[in-house]
């Protein structure tokens, strides 16, 4: 029972977010709570020994991809409504990637930019009209029998 009510809180934060804009500090923690829980499904699926050990692998997966999204949606606003205001306006997370990948020079954040673009199209792309049929073959596998 409260893992339902957790699940759909969850969904219902997630929501909001797409609706509303978030302060940057919320952002920051929220991102941070994204990256610690990429890592934690990684890890796990890393070193399950049955698939059977992780059968909500596919709800697990849809969660997070809705939560990622949210999260690059809420970005994209702050940093179109506040990018004006210097490099720290959409928080600290995304100012520490951008130097990161930038390294001071335009020319280099574009082309990775763009090698991010393309990939991150790809792999939604390519993962969202699988997401089906893997929920399919995990269900038919819990089946007892």
């Amino acid at each position: 029972m409260r893992g339902e009510l957790t699940l759909a809180l969850a969904i219902m934060a997630i929501l909001t977010v797409l609706l509303f804009p978030i302060p940057t500090l919320l952002l920051d923690m929220a991102l941070g709570i994204s990256i610690t829980f990429s890592v934690l499904i990684l890890m796990t699926a890393l070193f399950i020994q049955k698939p059977l050990e992780l059968s909500a692998f596919p709800t697990i997966l849809l969660v997070s991809t809705m939560l990622r999204l949210a999260l690059n949606l809420a970005s994209t606003r702050l940093i179109l409504s506040e990018g004006h205001q210097g490099t720290d306006a959409a928080g600290h997370v995304i100012e520490a990637f951008g130097n990161f990948v930038m390294q001071g020079n335009f020319v280099i954040g574009v082309i990775v930019f763009s090698i991010l673009v393309l990939v991150n199209f790809v792999v939604i792309t390519k993962g969202s009209g699988r997401i089906a049929e893997v929920a399919a073959r995990f269900t038919l596998d819990a089946m007892p029998g």
